[in-house]
């Protein structure tokens, strides 16, 4: 990255940016069903102590590494190693965060390809009047059309790609202020109509009323690993938004403010889905399907129905481009920092993304039989292992790095925090941010 390096225009551009890339499938398509299959309100309480233990520290770690270096992600860690007397064998690290970004938007892409298709089929009213086996084959039928698979995924990825190519303050920052406000605004409406559907109490009581029985070890771990996914730590994306943050910018209310836009999404998601859900007497703990299956069925039946689940699919659509661009960013930065430039960085970036994604979109149907490890085909592993083991991992090398190695004044500076408020983050990050991310890594490997 050249030493003209861009910066966000002002703090709330910076705080929009990290919660864009935050906010995605994590929090609309994941959280419903994660919390679904581990009790709700159990798994909430475990997912947002969490966040605050292990989330918010090592996201300060990542972010504080950019900001220390003013560069993008290889050059900021061999710089700082190198002030450190370090191996410069840390740069690689950025290599690999850029890596895991670029397997997780591979099916990334696939997936929100999927928003797009149910977006039309919902405004077109294919779901009105659908009985429950015919939306479910209907599901099916989309999986196993690979042209059509294609088609959404390349949409999607020219969506992203060009945004990208835009530049910081063109493209991610001016999206960003007009999207972000938007999905909000989107979620709020959703959740109001939740509140006048006969599901509404129960999903209440089921997300906010914890029955501790229902707290078990793998309970815990799922929390854990939820609060790591659902805010993009790990992958080096934050670093290279940290090197656009403005200097008199505080680092830690920037972080607490993102992570309280990141839990009010999935908490305002749960809302609607789960009232919807309750209100039509179905299962909240169906899995991955829930989005596409048992939503379309529940929304078909309601007043209004259509339009809403309309609304719903924008949202899911909104959340899942703003993420994608947003993780996209670190990719580019990360080509320009070897001296390409901005468009030919976007340009590669955006190719190689696409080749690789067509491997999961054909995992549904040419290659659904193709399973080359541990018995998954190429979407189950690309969607399971980036986010299971790649970003714990990457989370765990960041933080070791920015609470053991890099110089501790270039730390203190970039918190921003003085020395009393380093001494709280270094300690709360060695003794407890680090050792927990380490159980959600042996967690993502069994």
């Amino acid at each position: 990255m050249s030493e003209t390096l861009e910066r966000w225009g002002s703090k709330r551009a910076f705080i929009l940016a990290v919660t864009g890339a935050a906010v995605g499938l994590g929090n609309i398509w994941r959280f419903p069903y994660v919390a679904g299959e581990n009790g709700g309100a159990a798994f909430l309480l475990i997912y947002v102590a969490f966040v605050l233990l292990l989330g918010i520290p090592v996201m300060m770690a990542e972010i504080l590494i950019g900001r220390a270096g003013r560069r993008g992600p290889m050059q900021a860690l061999g710089a700082l190693a190198a002030e450190a007397g370090a191996s410069p064998h840390w740069r690689w690290l950025g290599l690999f965060g850029a890596f895991t970004v670029f397997c997780i938007l591979s099916f990334y892409s696939v997936v929100s390809g999927w928003s797009i298709e149910f977006l039309v089929a919902s405004v077109n009213g294919n779901f009105n009047g659908a009985s429950a086996a015919e939306i479910g084959a209907g599901f099916d039928a989309f999986l196993a059309n690979p042209g059509l698979l294609i088609f959404n995924h390349s949409l999607f990825l020219f969506m992203t790609m060009t945004v990208v190519a835009a530049g910081v303050a063109k493209g991610l920052e001016r999206l960003n202020n007009l999207l972000m406000p938007l999905l909000y605004l989107l979620l709020l409406l959703l959740a109001g109509y939740a509140a006048t559907t006969d599901g509404f109490a129960p999903a209440l009581s089921w997300l906010f009323m914890p029955s501790f029985d229902a707290l078990t070890p793998s309970v815990v771990v799922h929390a854990m690993g939820h609060a790591f996914f659902t805010l993009a730590v790990g992958a080096c994306a934050l670093m290279a938004y940290g090197a656009y943050m403005p200097e008199e910018q505080s680092l830690p209310k920037a972080a607490v403010a993102v992570a309280v836009l990141d839990i009010s999404v999935a908490l305002l998601a749960g809302i609607a889905i789960f009232s919807v859900v309750f209100a039509q007497g179905m299962d909240p703990t169906d899995g991955p399907g829930l989005m596409f299956v048992t939503l379309p069925i529940a929304f078909s039946e309601l007043p209004w129905g259509a339009v809403w689940l309309s609304v719903f699919f924008l949202l899911l659509l909104l959340a899942t481009w703003t993420s994608a661009i947003n993780l996209a960013e670190p990719m580019v930065a990360t080509l320009q920092g070897l001296g390409l430039r901005r468009s030919i960085s976007t340009a590669i970036v955006a190719i190689s993304v696409w080749l690789i994604g067509l491997l999961s979109a054909f995992s549904f149907s040419t290659l659904a039989e193709f399973r080359p490890l541990f018995g998954r085909n190429v979407f189950e592993l690309v969607s399971s292992i980036p986010p299971d083991v790649f970003l714990p991992l990457g989370g765990l090398l960041i933080a070791t790095f920015a609470a053991w190695v890099m110089p501790r004044e270039k730390v203190v500076s970039a918190l921003g925090v003085g020395e009393s408020g380093y001494l709280v983050w270094r300690n709360i990050i060695r003794w407890v941010s680090i050792p927990l991310t380490f159980i959600v890594l042996m967690a993502g490997l069994l």
